[in-house]
């Protein structure tokens, strides 16, 4: 019986630690925490494979709680940087920023729903290189530089919201991401690693980063332009 529900368990485990959040320190955890529910999605998945225990219950759930884990991290930064993080002369500018990125961040957070829902259904669930979960990975290598290099994300994290949010509504293909190409778990293990390198080494999160968001654009390019030709008139 347990053994039959491994994968679940990692899928519910992913989630459960994010009541972290809600405290009054609660920001500071951000980081490990999207670092450990990347890991469990990942795991559950591994684990579904490995043990021949995919189930249609299996992918309803890692939706489900993709949608609870996914938008909880939004909210989280979005309220965080809406709050005025300096006093003085800047304060309003901080508020007028902070004000669109909240709005922008609520954008995603819908975006992220609805795409979860469109996700229901098994037959169309999408791998963990969907654009929630590279959302998620994007706004992690934005707090990982903010904190390298001391600038103000909140410009960074209003980018990446409106785009990501623009390719879940629409939802066009997405070909080239570095987790959708990873099969193995392996490959899915080695991604994990470079995730916690670029938490851990300031050297090198620019280039991990870089190597995320570079394919992010690429695929939103070629899945764009893809998507535009389809709706082309035929002659």
């Amino acid at each position: 019986m347990v053994r039959r529900n491994l994968a679940n368990i990692a899928s519910i485990l992913g989630v459960l630690p994010l009541c972290i959040l809600l405290g009054e320190q609660g920001y500071q955890y951000l980081v490990p925490l999207i670092l450990f529910n990347n890991f469990m999605d990942d795991l559950d998945g591994v684990l579904a494979s490995k043990l021949n225990i995919r189930s249609s219950f299996g992918a309803l759930l890692d939706n489900v709680c993709d949608a609870i884990a996914h938008p909880i991290f939004m909210m989280v930064v979005g309220i965080h940087y809406f709050q005025p993080q300096e006093a003085g002369l800047q304060e309003l500018a901080y508020s007028s920023l902070g004000v669109a990125c909240l709005m922008v961040v609520l954008l995603a957070v819908t975006a992220m729903i609805v795409r979860s829902v469109s996700r229901m259904n098994s037959a169309s669930t999408a791998a963990a290189g969907s654009p929630t979960n590279e959302l998620i990975r994007h706004v992690f290598f934005i707090l990982l530089l903010t904190r390298s290099f001391e600038f103000d994300p909140t410009p960074y994290l209003i980018v990446a919201s409106v785009v990501h949010s623009a390719s879940m509504l629409v939802s066009f293909e997405l070909p080239y991401l570095i987790r959708s190409l990873t099969k193995t778990a392996t490959a899915i293990s080695m991604v994990n690693v470079a995730l916690i390198v670029a938490w851990l080494s300031p050297v090198m999160a620019p280039f991990i980063a870089a190597s995320f968001a570079g394919t992010y654009l690429l695929s939103l390019a070629t899945g764009g332009m893809r998507w535009l030709r389809k709706r082309e008139p035929s002659a």
